[in-house]
C-alpha cells in the first residue's frame, strides 16, 4: 500500500513534469515500452527488486535498455535509484499510464475471446465502448481457450462475462443451490 502511494507521488511528479516541458507523448511512449519490457521480463523485474544487486549495476542496465528514452524518463531512474525506489518502477509506470490516460480521456478496455476478433468485430467493440464511454478506446485482445465462446470483456474495475465458460459456471452454481435447498 505504502508503495503504491510512493508510485502514484512519482507518476504524478513525472507526469507534471514532462506536461511542463511538452514532452508528455514522448515519455508516455517511454512509459508504455518500460511497461511492456517489465512485463515480458521476468528476469528484469527481478533484477530491479534484487537486493544484493547494486543500484549502480541497475541504473546501468536501465541506462543500455532503455537507451533511446527521453531525458525525463532517463531522469526518473536516477531519482527512483537515489530513493531506493527502482524496485518499484513498475508501480510508478503502471500509475503514470492511469494519471495520463485520464488527463487524454483514454480507457482502456480488455476483450477475452476464445478466437481472435475480426478486424470488423474488433471495430464495432470499440465504437460500442467509446459511445458507452464517452472516451478514446484503448483496446488490448486475450485468446483464451477455456471460456470456449463468447466473450468477457474488462474496463477497469467491472468486468462482463459473457462467455460460454461464465453461462455454463452460473448454471452449475444456480444447480448447486437448488440441490442444497432440496436436501435440507
Amino acid at each position: 500500500m505504502a508503495s503504491t502511494r510512493a508510485a502514484q507521488r512519482y507518476a504524478k511528479a513525472l507526469l507534471e513534469l514532462a506536461q511542463e516541458k511538452n514532452c508528455l507523448k514522448e515519455v508516455s511512449t517511454d512509459i508504455s515500452l518500460i511497461k511492456q519490457t517489465l512485463y515480458s521480463s521476468k528476469d528484469l523485474k527481478l533484477a530491479l527488486k534484487n537486493p544484493v544487486i547494486k543500484p549502480s549495476q541497475k541504473k546501468e542496465v536501465l541506462q543500455q535498455v532503455f537507451s533511446n528514452t527521453h531525458q525525463i524518463t532517463k531522469e526518473l531512474f536516477n531519482v527512483l535509484i537515489a530513493n531506493s525506489r527502482i524496485d518499484s518502477l513498475d508501480l510508478v509506470a503502471d500509475q503514470f499510464q492511469k494519471l495520463a490516460n485520464k488527463l487524454n480521456n483514454i480507457t482502456e478496455a480488455q476483450v477475452i475471446t476464445a478466437e481472435t476478433l475480426s478486424p470488423e468485430m474488433r471495430e464495432k467493440v470499440m465504437q460500442k465502448l467509446a459511445e458507452l464511454t464517452k472516451s478514446e478506446i484503448k483496446l488490448s485482445e486475450k485468446i483464451n481457450k477455456d471460456i470456449i465462446g463468447g466473450f468477457i470483456l474488462r474496463i477497469g474495475d467491472i468486468q462482463y462475462d459473457a462467455s460460454i465458460a461464465g453461462k455454463l459456471n452460473a448454471l452449475k452454481q444456480q444447480f448447486n443451490n437448488s440441490n442444497t435447498v432440496v436436501s435440507n
